[in-house]
């Protein structure tokens, strides 16, 4: 299993934002510390499985040296992530949407770096956590 650094930012009056320096554009937020971490995990397993889907090669993890090297991570609290333990295998399903949800849907996930089928994945299991 791979750690990857994980870096917490936090403005005042908004949620903790969670970004990933290895995995541009994989980011994710939680109201408290604990949702951030818990998201963090859930965040980085879907951006790998989105790239592995693509047949893309995921890097090799940074060095914390590295990255605090850069200024705009100064601000930030690293952690470590581990990435997904075991590789899932993709399954493609066809779903019926109404265009204007999956407009929607399409414009949540880019704003959140993720393919339709992990934004789509994530709030799955958001739902079946919520219903637990």
């Amino acid at each position: 299993m791979t750690d990857y650094i994980a870096l917490i930012h936090k403005e005042p009056g908004s949620d903790y934002g969670v970004s990933f320096p290895d995995f541009p554009g994989c980011v994710t937020a939680g109201r408290t510390l604990d949702e951030a971490k818990r998201e963090a995990f859930d965040a980085l397993a879907l951006h790998i499985e989105g790239m592995l889907q693509d047949g893309e090669a995921l890097p090799a993890p940074s060095s914390l040296e590295h990255v605090m090297a850069d200024r705009a991570h100064r601000d930030a609290v690293a952690f470590l992530v581990p990435s997904p333990a075991r590789q899932v295998r993709a399954v493609r399903v066809n779903v019926t949407l109404p265009e204007d949800i999956l407009g929607e849907i399409d414009r949540a996930a880019t704003q959140q770096g993720l393919s339709r089928s992990a934004f789509l994945a994530r709030a799955a299991r958001r739902a079946m956590t919520d219903a637990a």
